[in-house]
């Protein structure tokens, strides 16, 4: 199995260290045949090679089993035009990642803002939408035509809507309340909702056996912090997923805890779903749950699955008590030792 790790920026290269730790407990463990190649992007990569992802790393991408993907700071790098490109909606593009699939759990032992339980999956469209660097065949969705005024274009297309409905109902086949629900706006954005609704309802109706409706994204919100056990299988559009899965997994414990797996139909790639928090960054103090857990996602994905689950228990294990927590959640690890204690976790499992 060979995985490509890429640590990005800010904490990226301190919870990638953590994931690789983790991940070579999984191959002394299982014996998976587990090959790791890191290589650098974002601003190591932009001093190195003029680039923020180099085109070596993408075809390296697209030659591995998976990738791992730590957080970025795109927003603080240079123009595109001068190699500041978005490493993370590049790989999207670039390897076809259309679905991103967002779990949200909680955990007894996790202080969380609310007392219900989260036990819901986002599953996003990853390719389209409001998002300026990834919805145009050529040049950028969004543009001002004077100062002062600014454009941006949403494009929904149906073959999209419809890949991405299939992804959430097959993932709802798997999940024992097999219930998904479909998040828009088509009340004032009739014609792109209208399309994506149009092709959730046709897969919906191919599938007899999932219960399925239908919300408002605004209501959606409301009902994700006061009732978030309604919810199953979440399936929306690629800014609404963004935004609700971030809200999801605050309510479920906080977004260091939040895995995250992009999915297209050839290639994978783990990510947390956290940025790159460059003010903690070197000191030792960042959580890297989310980008571990998402590497458990990607075993898993990758038929894994003993290994994956090995993973999860030992996360779950070391957040049940303060004493071995990260320092976020009111612990005394820090991102080192946790990764430490995981390792050893699963290697005596």
């Amino acid at each position: 199995m060979k995985l490509l790790l890429l640590p990005g920026d800010g904490i990226g290269p301190e919870i990638a260290a953590a994931t690789e730790t983790v991940l070579r407990a999984v191959e002394a463990r299982y014996g998976l045949g587990l090959s790791l190649t890191r290589r650098d992007i974002g601003f190591a990569a932009l001093e190195a090679e003029g680039t923020t992802i180099p085109d070596a790393v993408i075809a390296e991408a697209r030659g591995a089993d998976g990738v791992v993907l730590g957080p970025v700071s795109h927003n603080a790098y240079p123009p595109v035009s001068a190699g500041g490109r978005n490493p993370s909606g590049v790989l999207r593009r670039e390897l076809e990642l259309y679905a991103n699939i967002r779990p949200a759990l909680s955990r007894p032992a996790v202080p969380r803002p609310v007392s219900a339980e989260v036990d819901l999956v986002v599953v996003r469209e990853n390719l389209e939408g409001f998002y300026a660097d990834r919805n145009m065949h050529e040049g950028g969705g969004e543009f001002a035509p004077e100062p002062g005024v600014g454009l941006a274009f949403r494009k929904v297309t149906a073959r999209a809507s419809r890949r991405i409905a299939e992804a959430a109902f097959a993932l709802a086949e798997t999940r024992p309340r097999r219930r998904v629900t479909a998040i828009h706006k088509a009340n004032v954005m009739r014609l792109t909702d209208g399309i994506f609704l149009a092709e959730v309802r046709a897969v919906a109706a191919a599938h007899p056996g999932i219960d399925y409706d239908e919300l408002l994204v605004d209501a959606a919100a409301a009902h994700l912090v006061r009732h978030p056990g309604r919810f199953d299988v979440i399936v929306t559009t690629n800014m609404f997923g963004d935004i609700l899965s971030d809200l999801a997994s605050e309510l479920s414990g906080g977004l260091g805890l939040a895995a995250s797996l992009n999915l297209g139909p050839s290639y994978a790639v783990a990510q947390a779903q956290h940025g790159s928090a460059p003010d903690i960054a070197g000191q030792d103090r960042a959580n890297p749950v989310s980008l571990i857990g998402s590497a458990a996602m990607l075993l898993r994905h990758l038929g894994a699955g003993a290994a994956a689950a090995s993973v999860e228990a030992a996360i779950d294990a070391a957040l049940s008590s303060p004493e071995t927590r990260t320092r976020d959640l009111g612990g005394a690890l820090g991102t080192r030792a946790f990764a430490d204690h995981l390792a050893t976790l699963i290697v005596e499992s």
